[in-house]
């Protein structure tokens, strides 16, 4: 900070002075913050949080419910329903060698955590991780994205409403902010984004040792053959892209599709694309806007490079900068070499690959990093098998997308490129928690049997245990 004071740091050393305390809340006491978090989502904030997300990026109300608030409750009423399982000390075996012990598990928060949350979901991905940093009776400090002014301001308000800052606040900020939040020696960090910032706040936590959740993207593949519903596959495929403008990290980024099923998918996907909006996506409701001029630019600029290329658009392709507006766009010929298939798009253009079989496709998705999801559409078993088995992702559906992130018994998250770390639920609640091995021994141990000093007849006992073990 140029020698100058973090301007954080006595915010920061407030929750340091209190973890401990917030560490041993009861069940009870951490689930009120939860409902009077759910209380706010679901009565008090619920139209001015959809008001905001619209006036940030035109987010439809429908979409604000499904995406940002439902998910959020849904958590806290999960968390609500398992959190007395959740925190019940587990036991374990113990090896004979032990005998007279008795081992076991204690989850115990990890003290102080930095939450730092993107913009294209800014309500779910701040209040998601928070659910289970609290689940887990930890202190919180949240930093939302500044590319949503309205809805980080309207969460602030949320925060400051509802919890002591001494144990959960919310800053804002722009990137200066969150470098100097990433100078504190927090317990834990969750950070949710591009994988080149994940790099850089992995980076940043290393100085500190600090434990690291990292939800990242990359390019999610959707793989579609001859033996897929392809109408279904269509449908499915083109809302998962459409959502939110694409701008979401579970999107299909880019489709294989057979050389069979080709022309079937590209009819079924303009079809459903023209039923979704009436043909008109510039004037419909149903339609959310790019969130910002930069990002609209990288659209527009990695489209033009694929063109320039040689790819041809088969759908879409409109532009208005004015109300940073880009129409669904499919495209088919795109170099593997041109920015739409070296880069995550997150946006909604859709590349569609023609490919001869599984094999070509899946020496495509390997010869990139590793994604967060992949999509497989068809009901040949052997197909599927292959693809799961033969390919790496941090999750995945069969004959659908997105949707295996509302499930919150399943671990969600990726795999190197594609992040770090499980959530939510049970596996988000795990995150924010440090599993304690704790032995308690009741009786004599054997392994004073065999301390010092060390002869003979011990190391006939060492012999005879370790060939009883061979």
């Amino acid at each position: 900070m140029n020698g100058n004071a973090n301007p954080y740091q006595g915010l920061f050393q407030q929750q340091m002075g209190r973890y401990l305390e917030v560490g041993q809340h009861s069940r009870k006491e951490r689930l009120y913050k939860l409902k009077a978090l759910s209380k706010a989502l679901e009565h008090t904030y619920r139209q001015p949080i959809r008001e905001a997300l619209y006036s940030d990026f035109k987010k439809p109300f429908i979409e604000t419910d499904l995406t940002e608030i439902y998910p959020v409750l849904a958590e806290i009423r999960h968390t609500e329903r398992n959190l007395q399982d959740w925190l019940r000390p587990r036991r374990v075996n113990s090896p004979l060698t032990m005998i007279g012990s008795r081992s076991f598990i204690q989850y115990e928060s990890k003290g102080v955590c930095l939450i730092l949350s993107p913009w294209n979901f800014p309500v779910n991905l701040t209040f998601g991780p928070l659910v289970s940093a609290i689940a887990a009776g930890n202190c919180c400090i949240l930093k939302p994205s500044e590319a949503t002014p309205a809805t980080s301001q309207l969460m602030q308000r949320i925060i400051e409403d509802l919890f002591d800052p001494a144990e959960i606040a919310l800053v804002q900020g722009e990137v200066a902010t969150a470098q100097a939040l990433l100078e504190l020696p927090f317990h834990h960090i969750f950070f949710t984004g591009s994988p080149a910032v994940g790099k850089l706040v992995m980076a940043a936590a290393s100085r500190h040792l600090s434990s690291v959740t990292l939800e990242l993207g990359g390019k999610s593949p959707a793989f579609v053959d001859e033996t897929a519903e392809v109408e279904t596959a269509a449908k499915r495929l083109a809302w998962g892209k459409c959502l939110n403008a694409g701008q979401i990290c579970v999107a299909p980024d880019y489709i294989l599709v057979t050389e069979n099923a080709r022309e079937a998918l590209v009819k079924a996907l303009i079809d459903q694309l023209d039923g979704f909006f009436q043909g008109k996506a510039e004037s419909s409701d149903s339609y959310a806007r790019i969130i910002n001029d930069k990002h609209l630019h990288r659209l527009s600029e990695s489209l033009r490079d694929a063109t320039a290329r040689g790819a041809q658009i088969l759908y879409g392709g409109a532009v208005d900068q004015t109300t940073r507006f880009f129409e669904p766009t499919l495209l088919e010929e795109v170099p593997e070499d041109a920015r739409l298939l070296e880069e995550e798009i997150f946006g909604p253009i859709l590349p569609i690959v023609t490919v001869s079989g599984v094999e070509e496709a899946i020496s495509f998705i390997n010869r990139r990093e590793r994604p967060l999801a992949l999509y497989i559409y068809s009901k040949d078993k052997r197909t599927i098998r292959e693809l799961n088995t033969k390919t790496r992702a941090g999750s995945g559906c069969i004959n659908h997308n997105v949707v295996h992130y509302s499930n919150h018994n399943l671990p969600f998250g990726g795999i190197n490129n594609s992040g770090a770390g499980k959530s939510p639920g049970y596996y988000g609640f795990l995150e924010f928690s440090n599993q304690r091995s704790i032995v308690r021994q009741y009786t004599p141990s054997t392994i004073e049997f065999l301390m010092p000093p060390y002869t003979g007849f011990k190391q006939k006992i060492v012999d005879a245990t370790l060939r009883w073990f061979k």
